[in-house]
């Protein structure tokens, strides 16, 4: 499968690449779609979930328009199998909800219909109109409505056609409609070449769309790598240059972003493209400033190792946790500032105690980090002195302890990345493979706490971060 990162990368451009080709606008060229017929794509409705194909018929005998849309359409014509199947339909949201017992209304910014089949929910969504094009209609719920502050959308409830709709989505591979009604694959945006040829392209003006939605430019890496697709000229050039939109973003918004990011299975190459582009400094500007500088004459390797390990993870079918990946995204301020309040004369966990609060306090500038994911994020963190005391029933306490597999699973990563010793991570696997019998002889011989030191060349194997 190809990368965007592969090899070498495209010559990195200062201003923005105007993309003519691709107008917001029908009127300035879209002309009709590419319908595809039944012959001409690979989608069946065995492939498509029944609850979907459920709500779609059930909108299509009412009278609307109801088709598929986004990624469940892009993933499968492309093979894949979707995570979560879409529906864009000509009925609005109360309209949806009269036709569903088991539908919720949600969202202000951008108003949704979510239709509930036990644990699967399909999302329905009004075709939406270009946010210039609103009349007051009059209409007293307030639907009809767009709020556009400093080029920025904060409410997007603009009702339009489906030619409108296909206009104003972002990527063309994510603007094909499955039509219900004749199981043809509609294109307005040039989507399907573009799916052919393994490329990702932003509709309209990119700078344009970019600062209507700065989260854009995280989508667009995070598409790229997640599908193997190169990102056009038009939609990378502007990347670095408009990263500092992402500094308005709400940062309770971007938690969520980021998980998006790297639990995707291909977190590594993700982050890679993110320092690429100087994105992942305007999220992480603490780390980014740790990784910029090496320990020792070496590269810190801490954080690629762990994105390693999850992607390996995920792609093998295990649990990952948010708690886990972002005390990885933060160990290295959170030890370097630890460092600094120990030299002043703090104790080892006192200073990794205060260094937590305030990287934390720090980093939520950027990205906000819900208390039940930091409680558990500081644990990991603050257990990590403990894995260097292996003497008596203390050693044996912290088996039990309930946070102790994952910090477990961090002290194997620092080790691996020579930040730990290696036959610490060594000994503490095999303490937990023996009886009871022999862990006690373990506690009993192991000898002095040994004196923690960066190794370069250690190894050792980490379990992951259930």
């Amino acid at each position: 499968m190809r990368s965007c990162y592969d090899s070498a990368h495209n010559k990195q451009h200062k201003t923005c690449v105007s993309n003519e080709l691709n107008p917001l606008k029908p009127e300035s060229g879209a002309g009709a779609p590419r319908i595809y017929t039944r012959a001409e794509h690979g989608i069946s409705r065995a492939n498509i979930s029944e609850h979907a194909l459920k709500v779609l018929y059930r909108l299509k005998d009412a009278g609307f328009r109801a088709c598929l849309v986004g990624g469940g359409v892009r993933d499968l014509l492309l093979g894949r199998e979707p995570k979560d199947f879409d529906v864009a339909t000509d009925a609005h949201p109360e309209e949806v909800r009269s036709l569903f017992r088991n539908c919720r209304l949600i969202g202000r910014r951008f108003r949704l219909a979510h239709v509930f089949f036990g644990p699967e929910i399909i999302e329905v969504a009004t075709f939406r109109a270009p946010h210039d094009s609103f009349v007051d209609d009059g209409d007293a719920d307030g639907a009809a409505e767009a709020l556009i502050e400093d080029g920025r959308i904060i409410r997007d409830n603009v009702y339009g056609t489906i030619e409108q709709d296909a206009w104003r989505r972002d990527f063309s591979i994510n603007a094909l409609y499955y039509d219900i009604r004749d199981f043809s694959v509609v294109d307005y945006t040039g989507g399907m070449d573009d799916l052919k040829q393994g490329v990702l392209r932003l509709i309209g003006d990119p700078e344009i769309r970019y600062r209507e939605d700065p989260v854009r430019m995280l989508r667009a890496i995070r598409f790229a790598t997640k599908l193997g697709f190169r990102l056009d000229e038009a939609t990378e050039s502007c990347l670095s240059r408009l990263g500092d939109q992402l500094l308005d973003v709400p940062p309770a918004r971007l938690f969520d972003e980021v998980i998006k990011l790297f639990h995707a299975g291909c977190g590594l190459q993700t982050f890679e493209a993110l320092r690429h582009h100087d994105l992942f400094g305007r999220m992480f500007p603490l780390t980014e400033e740790a990784l910029s500088h090496e320990e020792e004459g070496f590269p810190i390797t801490f954080v690629a190792n762990a994105l390693r390990n999850t992607d390996e993870r995920i792609q093998s079918g295990k649990g990952v946790n948010p708690s886990f990946l972002y005390a990885v995204l933060l160990w290295e301020p959170v030890r370097h500032a630890a460092r600094r309040f120990m030299e002043e004369g703090e104790a080892e966990l006192p200073a990794l105690q205060h260094a937590g609060g305030v990287i934390l306090s720090r980093q939520a500038r950027h990205i906000m980090i819900p208390k039940r994911f930091a409680l558990p994020m500081r644990e990991i963190w603050e257990l990590q002195p403990r894995f260097e005391q292996r003497l008596g029933a203390r050693a044996l306490r912290l088996l039990t302890h309930p946070r102790f597999r994952a910090a477990y699973d961090f002290y194997c990563l620092r080790a691996r990345s020579g930040e730990a010793l290696a036959e610490g991570c060594e000994w503490w696997t095999r303490l937990q493979e023996v009886d009871e019998a022999e862990q006690r002889r373990m506690v009993e011989v192991s000898g002095k706490k040994p004196r923690s030191r960066r190794r370069r060349r250690s190894r050792s194997k980490s379990s992951g971060n259930a």
